[in-house]
């Protein structure tokens, strides 16, 4: 009797192998970056050792991480040769291609032709980057003496009612993203961004009108960056700010540099990046440095949150006190438009959720005592904040969000009643909020809460989590 034939996938083992990945640990990997319960942890050993192949996307999400981890593109026709389901039309490339060029307008300008070109239905899937490839998309930021400031920034004139229009829109969609969340409307800020940067390339505009547009180009991908940031498409995020940021720096927009080198930092820091997260939290620092007081806050907090990732707490609470110190000087007049959700109590509860991070990591670490008294201080700051927050009331994401950071740090702390109480609180907001970043820590809130069923509020808890977790949309 002949031996069975060998199904393996030897070049899906291959670059496994290399990656320094097991099937068990590629899957957790793609639960991380794409939300807990998307693969089973399984299933890769089914593929490496039987041939099996994965319906899509999971081979597009397979080549983005072994991609990640090699620092090269590697495409699901890769993994998969010759396999149909392999070959899904999407085209995987690094956030920062194109984004090594010179800090100029012509440089943007090359930028602006690579978005139009995507078009509206863009097939490319964006791989986020770290280490040295995202300190190149920053490097001007990084070095021992910051960019020079740009000229002030011109008055808004009777002239350009175009400019005006596209003004206007901002601060709305601002809002919007505030109530309905980063994958609500992602695609229409997308398009607000392209149809700024197809203003821009038309040419025919004065100075002080070109730089209006830059303006405006760096606030919609600021937005857009962040609503994909929230949406968990971190590459196509990176890609946003990426934009942002040269658009801004070709403004001499200062306030708005600091500010994405911020939002980079707290990216970073939250897909487990810490030296990433401490390195553009410090260039964001130093840029800001002449900014009004409140983006100085507001950089200072994430800057906090990159020293909680990476343990570092005394760091993380000097930080926490030096932004409120900040917040406190204040001058209304000073506040760009954009700072307007920034409060004491904001900052009170970034805190909280930094010091949960922390306080998760040190109980996992062995150091209970320790970790429970981060615990207790997250949870006494995040209950001052929107978790409990009516659902028809603004800022519905953000009380989404602390409310599963608490019910988080309750969970961890062995309170569990009062972690199903939070979360109870929290579901109801699930039907009107589109944010896989909170979607993604009640996931993992439920995975550690199936652990605890002998509790009776979490056996009552679990079916409506569940079945909530599951009706979100893919």
């Amino acid at each position: 009797m002949g031996l069975p034939p060998d199904r393996t996938n030897q070049t899906l083992a291959a670059h496994m192998t290399e990656a320094g990945l097991t099937p068990r640990t590629l899957a957790r990997e793609i639960n991380r970056l794409f939300g807990a319960g998307t693969l089973a942890e399984t299933a890769p050993y089914h593929w490496r050792d039987a041939g099996g192949i994965p319906r899509p996307p999971l081979p597009a999400l397979t080549a983005y991480v072994i991609s990640r981890r090699l620092g090269r593109i590697v495409s699901a026709g890769d993994l998969w040769p010759g396999q149909p389901n392999s070959a899904d039309g999407t085209l995987v490339m690094a956030a920062s291609t194109g984004m090594d060029g010179p800090w100029t307008l012509a440089s943007t300008m090359l930028v602006a032709e690579d978005w139009l070109l995507g078009g509206l239905v863009d097939r490319r899937m964006f791989l986020s980057v770290s280490g040295a490839a995202l300190t190149q998309a920053v490097n001007i930021y990084l070095g021992i003496h910051l960019p020079a400031d740009g000229a002030a920034l011109p008055t808004a004139t009777s002239d350009d009612p175009l400019v005006e229009q596209i003004e206007a829109s901002v601060p709305r969609l601002q809002l919007l993203d505030d109530e309905r969340g980063g994958a609500s409307g992602l695609g229409y800020v997308g398009a607000q961004v392209r149809a700024v940067l197809l203003v821009l390339r038309d040419g025919g505009h004065t100075d002080a009108t070109t730089r209006r547009l830059l303006v405006a180009l760096a606030d919609l991908a600021q937005l857009a960056g962040w609503k994909a940031f929230d949406a968990g498409q971190q590459g196509l995020a990176q890609r946003y700010f990426f934009t942002g940021l040269r658009a801004a720096h070709d403004a001499g927009y200062r306030a708005m540099e600091a500010h994405i080198l911020a939002d980079l930092s707290f990216q970073a820091a939250s897909l487990g990046d810490a030296d990433d997260g401490l390195r553009l939290g410090s260039a964001a620092r130093r840029v800001a440095d002449r900014s009004a007081a409140s983006v100085q806050a507001s950089v200072l907090s994430r800057l906090a949150y990159a020293h909680a990732a990476a343990g570092h707490v005394e760091q993380c609470e000097q930080t926490w006190a030096e932004s409120r110190d900040q917040l406190a000087k204040r001058q209304p007049d000073r506040n760009p438009e954009w700072m307007y959700y920034l409060t004491p109590n904001h900052l009170d509860c970034q805190a909280g959720y930094a010091m949960i991070l922390a306080g998760r990591q040190v109980v996992a670490n062995g150091r209970g005592t320790d970790g429970r008294a981060l615990l207790r201080k997250g949870e006494a700051l995040l209950r001052t904040g929107a978790y409990a927050r009516r659902p028809d009331v603004p800022y519905q994401r953000r009380a989404l969000y602390e409310g599963a950071w608490l019910a988080l740090g309750y969970t961890a702390h062995g309170k569990l009643d009062d972690a199903c109480a939070v979360t109870r609180m929290a579901l109801p907001r699930l039907e009107q909020v589109r944010s896989p970043r909170s979607t993604a820590l009640l996931s993992t809130l439920a995975q550690e809460l199936r652990r605890r069923k002998r509790n009776q509020s979490v056996a009552d808890l679990l079916p409506d989590l569940e079945n909530a977790l599951a009706r979100q949309p893919a």
